[in-house]
């Protein structure tokens, strides 16, 4: 793994998965992109940034949209392959970081400095949680994590090989119901110190 680290983190909706993201950026001195990446992408440029954010992690619109000879002018689909790139690029550059979605743990499939986390949760504490972050009532917050869910995976099933939340496509499975956040970041830091143990010894 060398002195590279890279965390791509993929997460249910109100499973805490971003705060555990930004613990283990903080942990170990790292970068730390998720909503974010825009502001690093399109810096200075704040009317750009706040029109593509609606766009981000969504799939295409049928009815918007098309493709000619390969190219397409849906702007879903080519922030997409964007954000991609930057995170290829960032992980060309040797730069180490944390990244929350964005298929990351497929798009650096090939990344050997590349560690796959899946955070999920158990319904109740997603459900608590939604509501106390977004001051909803139970039903708003069953609702919210159900549009969000479906809507991650309807993204990452169309740009990765394996499907969102399969344990095939990452190292680490957690339900951070079980530990909360911050035992959960912990158990995960301690499994990353390991990785990096193991392979700087191979």
């Amino acid at each position: 793994m060398g002195k590279q680290l890279i965390i791509a983190i993929g997460r249910e909706f109100g499973s805490g998965g971003h705060e555990i993201g930004k613990i283990l950026a903080d942990k170990f001195g790292i970068s730390f992109y998720d909503r974010n990446i825009l502001d690093n992408m399109f810096e200075g440029m704040e009317k750009t940034q706040e029109v593509l954010k609606q766009y981000e992690e969504k799939t295409v619109n049928p009815f918007l949209s098309r493709r000619v000879r390969g190219h397409t002018n849906s702007l879903e689909e080519n922030l997409a392959e964007m954000q991609f790139d930057f995170i290829k690029e960032k992980a060309d550059s040797g730069e180490s970081f944390v990244i929350i979605g964005r298929c990351a743990e497929s798009v650096l499939a090939n990344y050997e400095n590349t560690i796959k986390v899946f955070i999920r949760g158990n319904q109740k504490n997603k459900i608590e949680r939604v509501m106390k972050i977004y001051s909803l009532d139970e039903k708003e917050a069953s609702n919210k994590i159900k549009r969000h869910d479906q809507s991650r995976a309807k993204y990452h099933n169309k740009y990765s090989i394996e499907k969102w939340g399969s344990s095939k496509g990452y190292d680490i499975c957690m339900n951070s119901s079980c530990l909360g956040v911050e035992k959960t970041a912990e158990v995960i830091a301690e499994y990353v110190k390991k990785r990096k143990e193991i392979i700087g010894n191979s």
